[in-house]
């Protein structure tokens, strides 16, 4: 079970983006905030100034170290003696690589949101300069930070589904069913913009969620793919769609559906991972509530909290079984291993074993390759095409 931590080690954090009007901002600072690990204590919270203001006010930051932009913030928090000791990037993609940048050339570890960068040579030089120095870049993959999922980790490790041959893996949501990029809305002006959102808008969006799950849960990896990337919105200047047949690295097929117009689903993550000798499946919608399908035994529904379930799922709980947990408490997985990670380097000992089931740059990296390579696979008619 999650256990507070002591406040007087709280780890000085800092925000690039999150204003008042950013639903994902609000999901960081609750998350980061949940088990005491991090304190929030300077940022760029929006590129308007006056709205920059009004949301350090309502954090409760000091006006001094509210910035104007990310160098400035990153040079000025460097020189102070109780400068920030982490920053949160939840800023357009596009600003994920040089706002990750200027905080790694500081010293300073990065927690950013997916995915890593707008294209692999970008995603490719950010890992390189994070290997560089002593900071660390972690992702907020945080649908594998709900305990069913570590559960359904931990059991496909000790094998109780078999060997892995099928993965159905989807995040189909509605958000873009209609072309309201067109009529003034700012977040989904970005995410159709190929010059903010990159490559593939619907991969760097949610597909990278799905194909990230996949690998965590399964621990393998995509290694060819065929797919076909489509704009199904009249208008609209990005892909909006994504059906990608896979080929995976232990020799099993799968298939990653990734979609903002699927209408009438509010979210629509989830996955199915068939074995040799059963099966699980996951919803995100009813995420306490993992099904375990042996094929010549009675089913199982394994349900968060039970004292039955593995350390992992065990760690990543917080209150008894029958109270449910959610998102919010998935996303406040990611900052505890990401404070264990943090507070590791600086003391200069081993981390704790499960708190590096948090997402790196490294899986960043590896995400850009799938996007990648769905791009060109669709552009060349969905031949198959392998991953660097």
């Amino acid at each position: 079970m999650k256990t507070l931590a002591n406040p007087t080690q709280r780890l000085r954090l800092g925000f690039i983006g999150g204003g008042l009007e950013s639903s994902i901002g609000a999901t960081h600072r609750y998350a980061a905030h949940l088990d005491g690990h991090f304190e929030l204590v300077a940022g760029v919270f929006a590129r308007d100034q006056q709205r920059n203001q009004a949301a350090a006010q309502a954090y409760g930051v000091d006006p001094d170290r509210v910035y104007a932009d990310f160098q400035a913030m990153a040079r000025a928090e460097a020189e102070r003696a109780d400068g920030i000791q982490a920053v949160a990037i939840m800023a357009p993609n596009a600003v994920h690589v040089p706002a990750s940048l200027a905080f790694l050339q500081q010293g300073i570890d990065v927690i950013c949101d997916k995915p890593l960068a707008t294209d692999l040579n970008e995603a490719r030089s950010l890992l390189a300069e994070s290997r560089h120095g002593p900071a660390l870049h972690l992702l907020t993959h945080n649908y594998s930070g709900y305990p069913m999922i570590r559960e359904a980790r931990d059991l496909i490790a000790r094998g109780a589904i078999g060997d892995v041959r099928l993965v159905q893996v989807e995040h189909a949501s509605a958000f873009g069913t209609h072309p309201l990029e067109q009529q003034g809305s700012k977040a989904l002006a970005w995410r159709t913009d190929p010059g903010q959102a990159g490559t593939s808008s619907v991969l760097g969006d949610v597909g990278v969620h799905a194909h990230q799950l996949l690998r965590f849960v399964t621990g393998q990896e995509v290694s060819e793919v065929s797919a076909e990337l489509s704009t199904l919105v009249p208008g609209r200047r990005s892909d909006d769609n994504a059906h990608v047949k896979l080929r995976l690295s232990g020799g099993g097929r799968g298939m990653l559906w990734a979609s903002f117009v699927a209408a009438g689903h509010r979210h629509g993550l989830q996955i199915r991972v068939f074995g040799s000798t059963g099966s699980l499946y996951w919803h995100q919608e009813e995420p306490e509530r993992l099904e375990l399908r042996h094929q010549d035994q009675p089913h199982q529904i394994l349900r968060r909290g039970e004292a039955w379930l593995s350390d992992a799922a065990k760690q990543a709980t917080r209150i008894k079984a029958g109270q449910p947990e959610g998102l919010l408490e998935a996303f406040a997985n990611v900052y505890s291993d990401a404070a264990e990670l943090i507070r590791a380097r600086r003391e200069q000992r081993p981390s704790a074993p499960l708190a590096r089931l948090c997402a790196t740059a490294e899986d960043g990296l590896l995400g850009m390759v799938f996007i990648d390579a769905c791009v060109r696979s669709n552009e060349a008619q969905g031949r198959w095409t392998s991953l660097d």
